[in-house]
């Protein structure tokens, strides 16, 4: 079938020299004149237009590249997403339709459900987290710690921006991407490293690779320093360990998927996003409020948004536009469905499962796990060979393994170490088969 030379673009030559005219220019050249050369792309090495059939073909055959998971195959990969039970009542509540096509509710009068969950969510979050207030919900946990960052610049008035080692790398380059644009400063430190020039010391509980933090000592030393102090917590986690409010953390942040969402390839995820009262002006995103109309009935709003649409933009704090309802109304009824005691149920599990599965693995020739570091659900494995060459002897069990960290455990040519997650989705079943799998592949 043959391929018009624009198949997608339905502007046509007559159309772009109109909208050239209204604008006063007589070319593109002319119109992007003011963009420096150096940040202009000189021509784009795409391959030729496809039709729709061939675009199709295309990409059924990248679709059959996936490795699709059968019923028997287990997961023991973490670092960040998380398969963890999800009670039946999230799909029944969030695929009604007046959720399935919720967007943001600018008239209050006639979004009083989406507004209520939404209110509901904050509530949970701050429950969750023993902090003061919480937003309705941000883009993902890394933008939530990125929005945490710049906050805490604001408040401070200080253009440096201090990191402990303990947070995901992915997470610690997209700050370093919010951060460019204001010109801000970023380091990455160990527990010592914050100093009276940052804006904040931002930590992760657990550690991105798995380890528990001393979050009471961090906290002291991002106080001696004049530092807001930003914890990045698994909320999963919060069964089991302090919350972030209890050790002094100023701003709290968090990924929400593991409350109720599927691992669904990366996205759409919530970042969840809570601080102290003081703070609250400063705080990107939206906050719903609850309040009774004139004839005393109760009813939801959007109190406070710090939107350059709503607020002169030199003010404005935030630009994020989309919705997260849909996946903070599921994080909304699973956190409402397991309650306080199923959320320490499940948590519980995760810890004792993981330790059982690290003592399992440090028992066996050729690998090893430090069993004196203090881990919830995730730990780092030390293996006789490269993790690629291991996971895929795995996956022809149908064992997905963990995730290759050598280079952030054995340095830049590192080729040992893998990132295992245990939550309790993995039976002992598993975790036995997981055991003996990772015997044969390391001989």
């Amino acid at each position: 079938m043959a391929s018009s030379p624009h198949p997608y673009i339905a502007n046509t030559d007559e159309d772009r020299r109109r909208m050239l005219d209204a604008v006063g220019v007589a070319s593109s050249d002319e119109l992007f004149a003011d963009i420096p050369p150096e940040f202009r792309i000189d021509g784009l090495d795409l391959p030729p237009a496809l039709s729709e059939l061939e675009l199709t073909r295309e990409m059924a055959d990248l679709a059959y590249k996936n490795v699709v998971a059968a019923n028997g195959t287990t997961s023991f990969l973490g670092a960040g997403a998380y398969r963890h039970f999800i009670p039946s009542t999230v799909a029944h509540v969030v695929s009604r339709g007046e959720y399935a096509t919720a967007y943001t509710p600018y008239q209050p009068e006639i979004s009083q459900g989406t507004l209520q969950t939404m209110f509901e969510l904050q509530s949970l979050t701050c429950e969750l987290t023993g902090m003061d207030v919480a937003n309705a919900g941000m883009y993902d946990g890394a933008s939530a710690l990125a929005e945490a960052c710049l906050m805490a610049c604001r408040i401070t008035g200080r253009e440096r921006i201090a990191i402990h080692g303990s947070v995901n790398p992915d997470w610690i380059e997209v700050v370093r991407t919010y951060a460019f644009g204001p010109g801000l400063a970023l380091d990455v430190v160990g527990d010592t490293g914050v100093t009276d020039q940052h804006a904040c010391l931002a930590v992760q509980q657990p550690a991105f690779l798995g380890s528990l933090e001393d979050v009471w000592s961090l906290g002291e030393a991002a106080r001696a320093a004049g530092a807001l102090y930003v914890a990045a917590v698994d909320p999963i986690s919060l069964g089991l360990l302090a919350p972030p409010g209890e050790y002094g953390a100023d701003i709290a942040v968090a990924e929400g998927q593991s409350l109720g969402w599927p691992v669904n390839y990366g996205g759409p995820y919530i970042g969840l996003f809570t601080c102290k009262q003081d703070y609250v002006r400063q705080m990107p995103g939206r906050i719903v409020g609850r309040t009774t109309d004139l004839d005393g009935r109760t009813g939801y709003v959007l109190t406070l948004q710090t939107r350059e649409q709503h607020i002169r933009r030199e003010r404005a704090t935030s630009n994020i536009c989309t919705s997260q309802q849909l996946v903070g109304l599921a994080a909304t009824v699973y956190l409402a469905t397991v309650g306080k005691h199923g959320l320490r149920t499940i948590a519980e599990t995760c810890f004792h499962k993981a330790r059982y599965a690290a003592a399992e693995i440090d028992a066996l020739d050729g690998y090893s796990v430090d069993l004196s570091l203090p881990a919830f659900k995730e730990f780092v494995v030390r293996c006789p060979k490269p993790p690629a060459e291991i996971n895929e002897r795995l996956l022809e069990r149908d064992i997905i393994g963990g995730l290759d960290v050598s280079h952030l455990v054995d340095g830049p040519d590192g080729q040992g170490s893998m990132l295992v997650c245990v939550t309790e989705m993995n039976t002992r079943e598993d975790i036995d088969r997981f055991r003996d799998a990772l015997a044969e592949a390391g001989r």
